[in-house]
């Protein structure tokens, strides 16, 4: 089953333990509102033929999930696995680009070459400098008779599977498999505004996933397939170059998209759609030439482009993600102003 108590940790980081043979996780204490908990963070997998796994960090990180979570008490907060709201997808609520995320070891000789450095520079910093830790994944406990096997606090309290959470081949974890309750760790650092945040998945872990967030189908329901090192294929490269997300003297019918087809050879948009943070779909129809652009202005009827930020997904026939963009509310603020990609 989906995990079943998916949520947000807000605190301060006070302490850390880098992963190591005996544990497979970076280990963080963190204090909100006067109680401990701990975060356990992967940095190698247990599956023996790919041990390594993947990461990437993103600073800045600019997203409107940012404006959202901003606002929150110290402390755990339960998150409905809903789109438009608190909670992560990799794949659907376009973070970031997953292909540029790399395959990193726990531990190897250097500095700043893997995932205890890499994750242990941002905790670190963020235990300096008092910055707001939000972590994302399920919450265990608390555990009132069990101290915690780390850093010795009671009761034991904390948040794990803070990394993607679907695209699980079958076997021992495609229960764990679901849609918007993916893991990982933002962190806000106040006295300048700036956001950072890292994403990790598993090697096995696939890039396209149905909305029980498997790997039987895509949100068409037709078959999905990825290249042999589970990055996204790249079949159909158009791209969502920008977006006239606040038009004057008003948005419903005057909001435009500009689609660009980089590839050698023309390709047909019938049946594709372009969807905004709730899922609603703009139909599309066009034929677009190689290297040609294409506005799309929007109906008002179907997708529509939020001034508090928000995410528009370019989707092909069968529903597959073709590419995806976000923006935030300070983005969105300008009237008439194209907004770049």
């Amino acid at each position: 089953m989906p995990l079943h108590r998916y949520g947000i940790l807000k605190g301060k980081a006070i302490d850390s333990q880098p992963g190591s043979i005996q544990s497979n996780h970076f280990q963080v204490h963190i204090r909100a509102n006067g109680e401990s908990h701990r975060i356990a963070i992967n940095v190698y997998s247990n599956d023996t033929q790919n041990r390594d796994l993947q990461f990437l960090v993103v600073d800045p990180f600019q997203h409107p999930i940012c404006d959202r979570i901003k606002g929150l008490n110290e402390g755990f907060t339960p998150v409905a696995s809903q789109p438009g709201g608190m909670a992560l997808d990799f794949i659907r609520g376009n973070l970031f680009d997953i292909s540029q995320m790399q395959i990193l070891p726990p531990s190897q000789d250097g500095p700043d070459n893997d995932l205890n450095d890499k994750i242990g520079f941002y905790i670190s910093q963020a235990q300096t400098r008092q910055a707001d830790v939000y972590a994302f994944g399920e919450r265990w406990g608390p555990e009132p008779t069990k101290a915690d096997r780390y850093f010795g606090f009671l009761p034991g309290n904390g948040i794990h599977d803070i990394h993607m959470n679907q695209g699980n081949p079958p076997g021992r974890f495609a229960g764990d498999n679901g849609v918007w309750q993916d893991g990982g760790v933002l962190i806000h650092f106040p006295e300048e505004n700036r956001w950072v945040a890292y994403f990790l998945k598993f090697q096995s872990q696939a890039v396209h996933t149905d909305d029980g967030g498997g790997t039987g189908g895509n949100p068409g329901g037709g078959p999905i397939v990825t290249d042999p090192d589970n990055e996204p294929a790249i079949v159909k490269g158009v791209r969502i170059l920008a977006a006239l997300v606040n038009p004057a003297p008003e948005d419903v019918g005057h909001e435009k998209v500009l689609l660009f087809n980089p590839l050698a050879d023309p390709i047909s948009l019938q049946g594709w759609g372009l969807l905004d943070s709730q899922k609603k779909k703009e139909p599309l129809q066009a034929q677009l030439a190689s290297g040609a652009t294409l506005t799309v202005q929007l109906t008002g009827r179907n997708a529509q482009l939020s001034n508090k930020g928000g995410i528009i997904t370019l989707v092909d026939e069968e529903g597959l993600k073709i590419h995806g963009v976000s923006y935030t509310k300070e983005q969105a603020r300008p009237e008439n102003e194209w907004l770049v990609f």
